[in-house]
């Protein structure tokens, strides 16, 4: 989050020095500007985003789903979540949340809101016929571990960040098209800015994909911590590397869940292969870290345990 910030500042710092100082006087005019545009888009976020995002997936309040439910198998999942949600809610030492059931096969999960008193939880139907009941408390505590540690809200933040730093790019493309740079080029040779001026060039021009790459980098070390919550809220780490197995193993994505909200899931809804790889290109570009090494860090908490316990 510093890297983000500073990177924001050195290519709004840029924007305020050479396109609308000329080169010549510094006020922070488009910096401010850019931060205020993208604070105003977190705040509509933190307000309407978690609606925005339950109705794009058609997700259906869990007391609705209880309340019509054709068959008594469908009746008794629906009240094992809900007693799971309640279970964990308790454990996690935050208010229950809003639960809801999207009416898709693949299985998969998220969380979504500004803070835990409110705060939504959303399960596929496909995840609540392929879970047992520990798996299940798995994934519910591994949101709720996003709930408690307010990853909701600073998922919010970064895309806010990302927005600034994307109006800030424009900015600068848009200047350098009516050759505001160009100009204030020529004066800085001569003030010995010039080696700043070519710092802020290469950051403008890349300042896309580099705030792309963090807002990645803060997502997939929150669902690391989210794994920790997870396996210390329910005090079974393996019963979570048991459904992140069969989550990895339903191989077809998860169609009402778009690119957009990715990033909230348990999984990589688009069933894209680099979130399934290890090595750098997928550390770089990758939504979430790699599933298998996920599994293998709550095995080996669970076997850590194990041998801890008195026989």
């Amino acid at each position: 989050m510093a890297i983000f910030v500073a990177f924001l500042a050195l290519v709004g710092a840029g924007v305020d020095a050479f396109l609308i100082g000329g080169g010549e006087t510094f006020v922070p005019f488009a910096t401010l500007a850019a931060v205020a545009i993208g604070g105003g888009q977190s705040w509509w976020s933190l307000r309407f985003g978690d609606r925005s995002v339950l109705a794009s997936t058609g997700a259906v309040p869990l007391a609705t789903k209880l309340a019509t439910a054709g068959t008594d198998d469908d009746r008794l999942r629906y009240r094992q979540l809900q007693n799971v949600v309640e279970e964990m809610s308790i454990a996690a030492g935050i208010p229950l949340p809003q639960t809801f059931v999207i009416p898709d096969g693949d299985p998969n999960a998220f969380a979504t809101g500004r803070d835990p008193a409110h705060a939504s939880l959303a399960v596929t139907e496909g995840l609540l016929r392929v879970l047992t009941r520990e798996e299940l408390q798995g994934v519910i505590a591994h949101e709720m571990g996003h709930v408690r540690n307010l990853d909701i809200r600073l998922m919010t933040v970064v895309a806010a960040l990302v927005g600034a730093l994307a109006l800030l790019a424009d900015w600068t493309a848009r200047g350098m098209r009516f050759g505001g740079a160009r100009r204030s080029s020529k004066r800085e040779k001569n003030g010995g800015n010039a080696l700043f001026f070519a710092l802020w060039i290469v950051a403008a021009l890349l300042a896309p994909v580099v705030g792309r790459l963090l807002a990645l980098a803060v997502s997939r070390r929150r669902e690391y911590l989210a794994d920790a919550t997870g396996a210390e809220l329910t005090r079974n780490p393996l019963g979570l590397a048991g459904a992140l197995e069969k989550i990895e193993n339903a191989v077809e994505p998860t169609p009402s869940i778009k690119q957009g909200t990715a990033h909230l899931c348990i999984a990589d809804p688009l069933g894209r292969p680099l979130s399934a790889r290890d090595g750098a290109w997928a550390e770089l570009w990758a939504t979430h870290p790699p599933m298998p090494k996920r599994i293998r860090a709550l095995r080996e908490m669970g076997y850590s345990a194990e041998r801890r316990t008195p026989q």
